[in-house]
């Protein structure tokens, strides 16, 4: 097999037979040849083997240094430009080449360079305990989240996000760089949620695209599902629900989903189609989320759980919201209690906030549907009382609803409704979180 010059200077040294010990000879030789001719004093310039490699490769862009262009010139008797590009035609090779070109020299250089580029490639990675520490914290700000204030949470997924970022451009260990993508997709995600908690949709939508793509690199269903289900959440709230039911369709599709998964896409979906007004839709989609029993798991709705799952009193809240929708006040009444009454059974300390507020102002929907108003009042207590960093955005916005409510006329005149309805404009203005605003009706609004 014939050899290929990579550029003149490499093919007139193989024409020649030179190793690199004669090349360097010889330029050292050209040297004080040049500057003898100039008048100048006698060159010590020589040429480095790692030098004379990278000429020698066709890769090397401008000139070197002086005095080398002048050298390899006197040299060769070609500018140096041409001397360092591959070569426009290469002559017929002399008889000797094949040995000249595979001399001992020229095979010991070829496993160096391989041996340095072996070495630079596995000098970037990362101490694996650096994943580790990074996977363990995420975990527990996933499990933490609903007892973590959104802007504590807010705080750390952005330095998780960050962390992951930074190993990702460090490392070149393919299975390294398939953990921090994970990590860095769980981080968006986590992001993406406490944004919409804080009344952010744009950035919530953009975090839970930018989950989407970190799970699409590594392949990962589970990330991609979560991310997509994210996005049919943000759309119905943006006042699009025909696309929240196309993402879910998309997301119903990735591999490798537990149960829980598939229950947190049917809830989603039930919302989408309850905001759509298809009562039959989303009262199948209901059922679908009560009736998953396969005994899948996957790695990030079940194994990390917290914030990545979906346990039964967040079924229930979610799908009172959805009853609400289609103006059921006796299943909203329900699913609304069940969620009450499922965390009322766990310690006090590992009580979501976030989701009792929301049950209990769903509750009280409810109630107000059937016109009752001191019923909805008591279910609105506890909530006046959650702290102005706990008030999110779905919180405010199910505030918004039950004032959207009490403007109706049989509560017309009602002193128990006006000062109820004045309760609701202090709680919401001195929320942390901002109320999230659309032109288009929102998921919860009737």
């Amino acid at each position: 097999m014939k050899l290929q010059a990579r550029s003149l200077l490499q093919l007139l040294v193989w024409e020649r037979g030179w190793t690199y010990n004669q090349f360097r000879d010889e330029y050292e030789k050209a040297a004080r040849e040049v500057s003898a001719a100039a008048g100048k004093p006698l060159s010590t310039a020589t040429v480095e083997e790692q030098t004379y490699r990278r000429w020698t490769s066709g890769r090397v862009r401008g000139i070197p240094n002086r005095p080398a262009p002048q050298v390899l010139e006197h040299m060769f008797g070609h500018p140096v430009r041409s001397l360092l590009s591959p070569p426009m035609e290469e002559p017929p090779a002399p008889p000797h080449q094949h040995v000249i070109a595979l001399n001992e020299s020229e095979l010991a250089m070829t496993a160096r360079d391989a041996a340095a580029h072996a070495s630079g490639a596995a000098s970037l990675n990362v101490p694996d305990m650096t994943l580790d520490q990074l996977d363990d914290d995420v975990i527990a700000l996933a499990r933490d989240y609903n007892r973590t204030s959104p802007v504590e949470v807010y705080r750390r997924a952005k330095e998780l996000l960050s962390i992951a970022q930074t190993l990702l451009e460090r490392t070149e260990v393919p299975r390294q760089k398939e953990r921090a993508y994970l990590a860095a997709g769980q981080s968006a995600s986590l992001l993406s949620a406490v944004c919409f908690d804080l009344g952010s949709l744009p950035a919530a939508v953009s975090l839970s695209r930018t989950a989407a793509l970190y799970g699409q690199v590594i392949e990962h269903g589970p990330l991609q599902a979560y991310a997509h289900g994210a996005l049919a959440f943000l759309a119905f709230w943006g006042g699009r629900p025909s696309e929240s039911a196309r993402l879910i369709q998309q997301a119903q599709r990735f591999g490798g989903l537990g149960d829980t998964a598939r229950t947190r896409l049917s809830v989603i979906e039930g919302r989408a189609y309850g905001h759509l007004g298809n009562t039959a839709a989303a009262e199948r989609a209901i059922r679908d989320s009560l009736d998953q029993s396969t005994g899948d798991r996957d790695d990030l709705h079940d194994d990390i759980g917290g914030e990545f799952g979906f346990a039964s009193e967040r079924v229930a809240m979610s799908n009172a919201t959805t009853y609400l929708l289609l103006r059921d006040s006796e299943g909203a009444e329900e699913a609304a209690s069940t969620t009450l009454e499922l965390l009322s059974a766990l310690p006090t300390d590992e009580q979501p906030i976030l989701i009792s507020s929301q049950a209990s102002v769903d509750l009280a929907r409810a109630r107000l549907l059937r016109g009752e108003l001191a019923g909805a009042h008591e279910a609105l207590e506890p909530v006046f009382s959650v702290p102005t960093a706990w008030r999110s955005a779905g919180v405010l916005e199910r505030m918004a609803a039950v004032r959207a409510e009490l403007r109706r006329p049989d509560f017309s005149g009602a002193a128990e409704a006006a000062g109820l309805g004045e309760r609701i404009e202090e709680f919401s203005a001195a929320a942390t979180a901002q109320k999230l605003s659309s032109a288009a009706p929102l998921a919860i609004e009737a």
